[in-house]
C-alpha cells in the first residue's frame, strides 16, 4: 500500500489488487492513455483530465503534476518509508552534522568556504596535510557556514574543531 500526499493537504491510501486499483479501500474506475513526453489522458467517472507530470523528483519520491492547468504536489511513501516512520527513522535528516572536527593532526592549506556560505553535502570545505598527503575534507550534509575557526597555514590537532554549521 501506498500513502499519497496531495498538496500535503489530502492523504489517500493507494493499492493495487490484481488489476484493481483502490483508493481508501474502495475500487475506482479509470481509464489511462499515455501520450507519450510524460503527458496524459484520464478518463474518471465519465470526466476527461489533461494531465502532465512537470517535475519528477525520485529520490524524495515527490512530483509536480499539471492537470488541466492545475499544478498539484503529489508525494508518495510506500510500505518500505511507512515502515521507516513507524521505526522512528524518517526524521534522520533532522539530525545534521553541527561541525566539522579534524580527523588527524595536519596542516590547513586552504580553506574554500567563509562564513555564510550555503553548502551542499559533498561540496569541498577544506585540504588537510598530513603525513605529506592532501585530504579535502568535503561536507557530510547541506547546511550554512556558521563559523571557520581555522585560516590557511594553520595547525590543527585531531579532533578540533574545525567548522560550524547553522
Amino acid at each position: 500500500m501506498y500513502k499519497v500526499k496531495v498538496n500535503d493537504k489530502f492523504q489517500f491510501d493507494v493499492d493495487k489488487k490484481g488489476s484493481d486499483i483502490l483508493i481508501n479501500g474502495e475500487v475506482i474506475k479509470i481509464d489511462i492513455s499515455d501520450l507519450g513526453n510524460n503527458l496524459a489522458n484520464v478518463i474518471y467517472e465519465n470526466k476527461s483530465f489533461n494531465t502532465e507530470i512537470v517535475e519528477l523528483n525520485r529520490a524524495d519520491k515527490i512530483c509536480l503534476i499539471k492537470v488541466n492547468g492545475n499544478i498539484y504536489q503529489v508525494s508518495v511513501a510506500d510500505q518500505f518509508d511507512q515502515l521507516l516512520k513507524q521505526l522512528g527513522f524518517d526524521n534522520l535528516a533532522a539530525n545534521k552534522v553541527a561541525e566539522i572536527k579534524a580527523p588527524m593532526p595536519g596542516l590547513v592549506l586552504n580553506v574554500m568556504v567563509e562564513e555564510g556560505f550555503e553548502i551542499k553535502k559533498g561540496d569541498n570545505l577544506l585540504v588537510l596535510e598530513a603525513m605529506k598527503m592532501e585530504n579535502i575534507l568535503k561536507s557530510s550534509t547541506d547546511g550554512i557556514v556558521k563559523k571557520v575557526l581555522i585560516k590557511k597555514g594553520e595547525k590543527v590537532e585531531k579532533n578540533q574543531i574545525l567548522i560550524q554549521f547553522k
